[in-house]
């Protein structure tokens, strides 16, 4: 089965607000507790259609369009991880939502980790998907290099469901990319400052993933205080989509979990593998 990272949706149910010099797109869904959901690079809130219908049965979910993706502009054609996470913060702020979870997929995670660290009280637990605290080596190459006409079928076809400017929005989103591969700024935690994350955290990776090594994932799972971690056998970069993963049950298991800290590591579902111990 091919993966679909954006399935298609045929209505624009969402809102904009001004947020410093762009204007924000996100869309909600559910009530309950606040889950802010955060999607990969190129990608929109159409990412997480594939889980919202189960996680909007137990929280509010706030999907966001990141600075220059989807919906969202970004007049300076610059992107950071970090000024994505202030620009999440802002727009919490305008729906008064002060404490959250969140879940972020890979710069979605990246996203988080900047959040995280910076306002450590604000997030009582997150899920981590195919994130990374430096960008390796073999990541670098791959960004450097990256062209609409190099990318995976399934990807190309992310980018075009997602970029509604059209051709010319995705040219800016590949350059913004390519620019990522020259910045050792942006993406540059250390284990001293993942272990001031306060916040519960379930650290999920493939062990195929040909961006960032698992062992990276391992080190993240190692240095927040209050972590757990899955590495799904055979997963690739954003493994989630694989139909076989149990993802919203396992997430919404952690995310809901009544203990501070999880004794064990996650349940293991199916097809899944946890690490123990430290």
């Amino acid at each position: 089965m091919t993966k679909t990272y954006a399935p298609k949706q045929t209505t624009t149910r969402g809102h904009t607000v001004q947020i410093n010099d762009i204007e924000m797109y996100y869309e909600e869904y559910g009530v309950g507790k606040p889950l802010v959901l955060l999607h990969g690079f190129g990608g929109c809130a159409q990412n997480w259609l594939p889980f919202t219908a189960k996680l909007s049965e137990r929280h509010r979910l706030i999907v966001v369009d990141l600075r220059g993706h989807g919906h969202s502009t970004n007049p300076g054609n610059k992107f950071t991880h970090r000024e994505a996470a202030s620009d999440v913060f802002l727009l919490l702020e305008k729906l008064g939502v002060d404490h959250f979870s969140a879940m972020g997929i890979s710069s979605g995670g990246m996203t988080l980790l900047h959040m995280a660290t910076s306002q450590p009280k604000r997030i009582d637990s997150m899920v981590l998907i195919s994130a990374t605290t430096h960008f390796p080596d073999q990541a670098r190459v791959i960004m450097r290099r990256a062209s609409f006409g190099v990318m995976p079928q399934q990807v190309q076809e992310m980018y075009r469901e997602c970029a509604k400017r059209g051709d010319e929005q995705i040219s800016q989103l590949i350059a913004q990319f390519n620019a990522l591969g020259e910045n050792h700024d942006d993406m540059n935690f250390t284990e001293q400052d993942l272990s001031t994350i306060a916040a519960r955290t379930l650290v999920v990776h493939g062990d195929r993933d040909r961006f960032f090594p698992a062992e990276i994932s391992v080190s993240i799972y190692r240095s927040i205080p209050d972590a757990a971690l899955w590495i799904i056998p055979g997963g690739e970069h954003a493994p989630i989509y694989d139909p076989i993963v149990p993802f919203t049950s396992t997430a919404l298991r952690f995310l809901d979990g009544p203990d501070s800290k999880l004794q064990s590591g996650v349940e293991q579902p199916a097809g899944a593998a946890t690490e123990e111990g430290r």
